[in-house]
């Protein structure tokens, strides 16, 4: 691609896993292009593939055929590491470490000042005298918050968002999805954001992608998508009859 906004693309991506009835492709042939700066949200039922594309980008699991490139690199080569830094993921329920606040921000990256994790901190809005706080101590809302500081630390491109709210309650919901939006226009970061739910999808505006077993069936903005699908999977979805 010689669009400098495309920051990810995504090209014929599949994997194919074997179940008790045989070959699956859990995603199958996916084409995609993501820009700079723009929040994106991934959509469908359960088992639709949403979780697993990310997996695939992130290469926390290996494709079994097709590409995805960063920045025009194709990202097998890119140690693992470093494209973890450059293309964050944040799952469903953190996954914080024993210590404190601080130590699990300053475990991203080793070099980090104090003062930055203090800003991170604030960034996310968690409260200063949380930072020496030890993370079993906080609630869910807050320890999501202690992930997302994490994933921030080492100033990612792109972040993965995998059902991040799932865990937590309407009210911290709203707080998060706010949260999102706002650091994403702050640092001109990309989201890619896996939902189940077409409200959520809205709120978070954007674009949307939905996702039917394994394929990508309908993409536009949010509001278009949900409002006017254009596809019967689609209406479907906004339905919740694939649920």
């Amino acid at each position: 691609m010689d669009d400098a906004s495309v920051i990810l693309e995504v090209a014929n991506l599949s994997r194919v896993v074997e179940t008790a009835s045989g070959p699956k492709a859990i995603v199958d042939d996916f084409n995609y292009h993501f820009r700079r700066g723009k929040i994106y949200s991934v959509m469908g039922p359960s088992g639709a593939g949403k979780s697993s594309l990310l997996r695939l980008i992130n290469r926390l699991d290996e494709a079994t055929s097709g590409v995805v490139r960063f920045k025009g690199t194709d990202t097998r080569e890119i140690p693992p590491c470093t494209l973890r830094c450059c293309v964050g993921y944040l799952f469903q329920t953190a996954h914080l470490f024993q210590g404190t606040v601080r130590q699990n921000v300053a475990y991203a990256r080793d070099s980090i000042e104090d003062t930055e994790i203090t800003a991170l901190a604030a960034q996310v809005r968690l409260p200063v005298d949380s930072i020496e706080a030890p993370v079993e101590n906080l609630s869910v809302g807050e320890k999501q918050r202690v992930a997302l500081a994490r994933l921030l630390a080492t100033d990612p491109a792109v972040a993965l968002l995998d059902e991040p709210t799932s865990a937590l309650d309407p009210g911290r919901t709203g707080a998060i999805e706010d949260l999102i939006k706002s650091i994403a226009v702050e640092k001109d970061l990309t989201v890619v954001m896996v939902s189940h739910s077409p409200n959520q999808v809205l709120r978070m505006g954007g674009e949307a992608l939905l996702m039917v077993d394994g394929k990508l069936v309908e993409h536009g903005p949010a509001g278009d998508l949900l409002g006017n699908p254009q596809t019967e999977a689609g209406r479907r979805f906004r339905d919740r009859e694939l649920q």
